[in-house]
């Protein structure tokens, strides 16, 4: 006997043999225990998280001999010609060859006729958003009602495609993205039961190469048995899938946080002995500093699919938050100019230079740096000097420190009282960008000429320990003539900080305007005249 796949031998025959989709599975159960059947259903999902095999278990349980319920028997002979895909009144139509709208009137003629063998005729059209418009106007009427013996199984990958009046008339049910979890229990399930040796840590490669995908994770796991010579290995999976050079990508991004242009290089060329696609690199070069970005804001929201999550939050502590921003930048640059690039490897190569030429000069950690790197003088602050651009102009000579011009205006001593009056001093300070964004959200906690604390709005706990701290800091003690101690607690403070200050000041003369407005004339006359209303949200002040 022929070899089965075990997409194909593993695939669920009823209810209880499905994994995931449980919001689904219980809709259907309940629909048919209780007799409360519609005429025409939709699935809806992205490939392999069961469509089809629901629809093949639904027309199973609507002809089963036993009876209509969410229980077919799987023995009698219409579950067993149903799971063998040769029962007659089950028409199982691909749309993607069957565009036309004479195919979809062929194969509607029959429609009137009551079954052959079974309780129901159902219809299962797979991938109709392949149908032409003609094609899905000649469905309509049919679908809307059908005779009482016909049920329509829909089943399609980009339901945006399908028009609105055919779903209208359906019932559809979105099929979900299989979790890892899901998907590596049920691959270490097919391989007890077939007696096929395994490493577990094989198991999760596997599943998260299926993509939410369970077809496809079988399909992974029937290369990796043959890939294995009959077992299921972790460096032969790694090797199968060419993951051996994705998962070098922290340490070559940890090189690049360490100025090590060398190891950069040795890490770029020890991957492309696995003969890795750059272009696929790259995306996942992207991927990871998305995925450490957010866990630099949200350390619980690691997910199975992400791999392992230790390395992620290691690398997530080890960079700063604005330098994961910048390399992401470059990443995401160097994705719509690969295909500029003479091939593919310099291109990645001139990516990951790139981040080596910008990257911020603080982010020396003492690491043997590349060829022509120089360690940067420390600030008056004690602090590194502040980024280097990237896809803009540079600054002009007065900003390369971090600090504005205007700070070098400021008298050289300030006094608690000056301080004490937070808002006219961040005016002064005449800072920009994410600096003059932290400022404007705190308020004064106290200050004792040497130390300065600061009450940070819970709205930007994100930039602290940012640059834009750094450049804070740097600004203050330019203006106070020494360097000043800074300390942040993001903590709600009773008075107002200057950003929200800004904000009421703002609301207040929006609402004087809205109310000269109101009380005009000649706005009074037109109101009355046309029954005019006033739209609050148009009002614009002309300051």
């Amino acid at each position: 006997m022929s070899y089965q796949v075990l997409a194909r031998k593993w695939r669920p025959r009823n209810f209880t043999e499905m994994v995931g989709q449980e919001h689904v599975v219980r809709a259907l159960s309940n629909a048919l225990d209780h007799d409360r059947l519609h005429h025409a259903y939709l699935f809806t999902g992205t490939r392999g998280v069961g469509k089809t095999t629901l629809a093949r278990i639904l027309s199973k349980s609507l002809n089963c001999e036993t009876g209509v319920s969410s229980t077919p028997c799987g023995e009698c002979s219409v579950c067993r010609e149903i799971d063998e895909g040769r029962f007659v009144d089950l028409l199982e139509v691909d749309a993607a060859s069957k565009t036309g709208v004479d195919d979809t009137r062929e194969l509607l003629e029959n429609v009137p006729y009551v079954p052959v063998r079974g309780r129901y005729k159902v219809y299962l059209i797979d991938e109709v958003h392949m149908f032409s418009g003609h094609s899905f106007n000649a469905l309509l009427k049919t679908l809307e009602e059908p005779p009482p013996h016909v049920k329509f199984l829909l089943a399609t990958t980009d339901p945006q495609k399908v028009p609105v009046t055919v779903l209208s008339r359906c019932l559809q049910f979105n099929l979900k993205r299989l979790p890892v979890a899901q998907i590596e229990g049920q691959i270490r399930h097919i391989l007890e039961a077939e007696r096929v040796e395994f490493e577990a840590d094989a198991l999760g490669i596997l599943a998260r190469a299926a993509d939410g995908s369970m077809r496809d994770g079988l399909s992974l796991l029937d290369q990796a048995i043959a890939f294995g010579g009959g077992s299921v290995r972790s460096a032969d999976v790694r090797a199968m899938l060419g993951v051996v050079a994705t998962e070098r990508l922290p340490e070559m991004i940890t090189a690049a946080h360490q100025g090590a242009a060398e190891r950069v290089m040795s890490e770029i060329e020890a991957m492309s002995e696995h003969a890795p696609d750059f272009g696929g690199l790259l995306r996942e070069v992207v991927t990871l500093l998305h995925r450490v970005a957010v866990l630099q804001q949200v350390p619980t929201a690691a997910q199975d699919s992400w791999g392992d999550a230790a390395r992620l939050h290691a690398l997530a502590s080890l960079v700063p938050a604005d330098e994961i921003q910048l390399y992401y930048q470059i990443a995401l640059t160097g994705q719509r100019d690969l295909p500029l690039a003479p091939d593919a490897r310099s291109g990645f190569e001139m990516v990951m230079l790139r981040m080596l030429a910008f990257r911020p000069d603080n982010a020396n950690t003492g690491a043997d740096v590349g060829a022509g790197a120089q360690r940067p003088a420390a600030t008056r602050s004690g602090h590194a000097p502040a980024a280097r651009p990237v896809e803009r102009d540079m600054p002009a000579a007065s900003e390369v420190s971090g600090v504005p011009e205007a700070t070098r205006q400021l008298p050289q001593e300030v006094t608690a009282n000056d301080l004490s009056d937070w808002h006219g001093f961040v005016r002064r300070l005449g800072l920009k960008g994410m600096t003059a964004q932290l400022a404007d959200n705190c308020v004064l906690d106290g200050w004792d000429g040497k130390a300065l604390s600061l009450k940070v709005d819970p709205v930007c706990r994100g930039l602290i320990g940012s640059l834009a701290e750094r450049r804070l800091q740097e600004a203050i003690s330019e203006a106070v003539g020494h360097a000043v101690s800074l300390q942040l607690q993001v903590q709600e403070a009773e008075e107002e900080t200057p950003a929200q200050r800004e904000a009421r000041e703002k609301r207040e003369r929006h609402e004087a305007t809205a109310a000269d407005i109101a009380g005009d004339p000649l706005v009074l006359a037109l109101q009355d005249t046309f029954d005019a209303e006033i739209v609050a949200d148009s009002i614009r002040r002309i300051e």
